[in-house]
C-alpha cells in the first residue's frame, strides 16, 4: 500500500508540474532568473517532500502546487505590465565594460570577479578586453558583447554584397522516421523524398539517420 501510494503521488505531482509548467510558459526554461530558479525549485520540493510523508495525501499536494503556482502566475503578470515592479523583481542589465574599460564598481556590484569575466567573455569568442566595447551582464546570467569596430564580423553591408533572403533549414528524416509536418512545411512529397534518399544509395527512411533540407541546396542525407 505505501508503494501504491507513492506511485500515485508521484504520478499526480508530475502532471500537476507538467501542467503548470504550460500554464507559466517558456520562460522558466528559457529566460530562467534567480526567482525563477528559485520557484523551480521549491516546485520540486513540494512534491519531493510529500512522498515520503505518510500523514499527506494527494490534495494538499495539489493544493501546495496550485496556490504556489498562482503566485507566481500573478508575479510574471504583474512583471508584464508594471516595469517598475520587473524592475524590482528581474532586476536590469549591468554595463560591466563600458567604452572598452571595465567597470569595477558593476562587478562588485553584480558579485562578478575577473576571472568570470574572462570566462563568459571567451563564451563570446573575446579572448582580449580590448577587444570588447561594450558588454552587459543580463539578469539571467549570460552575457552580451559589443566588439570594437576593427574586432567586428565583417557583414555582407559592408562589403557591398547583395542581399540574401534567410532560408530555415528544417529536418525530413531523423533516426529513420520521415518528419511530415516538415515536409509539407516546405510543399514537398513523400514521393520526392523517396526519390532523393534513392538517388544518394538509400532504399527508404529507415536506412537515413538524418535528412535535411534547404531552399536553394540538394538534399542533405547521412545514413547510419
Amino acid at each position: 500500500m505505501e508503494l501504491m501510494s507513492i506511485a500515485v503521488e508521484l504520478i499526480v505531482g508530475y502532471f500537476a508540474l507538467l501542467i503548470l509548467t504550460k500554464i507559466l510558459g517558456k520562460t522558466q526554461i528559457t529566460q530562467i532568473s534567480a526567482f525563477d530558479f528559485i520557484s523551480a525549485l521549491i516546485l520540486g520540493e513540494l512534491v519531493g517532500n510529500s512522498l515520503y510523508d505518510k500523514e499527506l495525501s494527494v490534495w494538499p499536494i495539489l493544493a501546495a502546487i496550485f496556490i504556489w503556482g498562482s503566485l507566481i502566475f500573478t508575479t510574471e503578470f504583474f512583471t508584464q505590465k508594471n516595469r517598475r515592479f520587473r524592475h524590482i523583481l528581474e532586476g536590469t542589465p549591468a554595463i560591466v565594460i563600458n567604452k572598452g574599460k571595465i567597470d569595477f564598481k558593476q562587478l562588485k556590484k553584480n558579485h562578478l570577479d575577473l576571472n568570470q569575466l574572462q570566462h563568459l567573455l571567451r563564451a563570446k569568442d573575446i579572448f582580449s578586453v580590448r577587444e570588447c566595447e561594450y558588454a552587459l551582464l543580463e539578469s539571467n546570467g549570460t552575457l552580451s558583447v559589443l566588439k570594437k569596430p576593427m574586432y567586428a564580423n565583417v557583414q555582407r553591408a559592408d562589403l557591398n554584397l547583395g542581399s540574401k533572403l534567410a532560408s530555415l533549414p528544417l529536418s525530413l528524416i531523423l533516426d529513420g522516421e520521415v518528419i511530415y509536418d516538415n515536409l509539407s512545411l516546405v510543399q514537398l512529397q513523400e514521393d520526392w523524398l523517396l526519390r532523393e534518399i534513392n538517388n544518394h544509395g538509400f532504399q527508404s527512411a529507415k536506412e537515413v539517420l538524418y535528412a535535411e533540407w534547404k531552399e536553394g541546396e540538394s538534399l542533405l542525407v547521412q545514413g547510419y
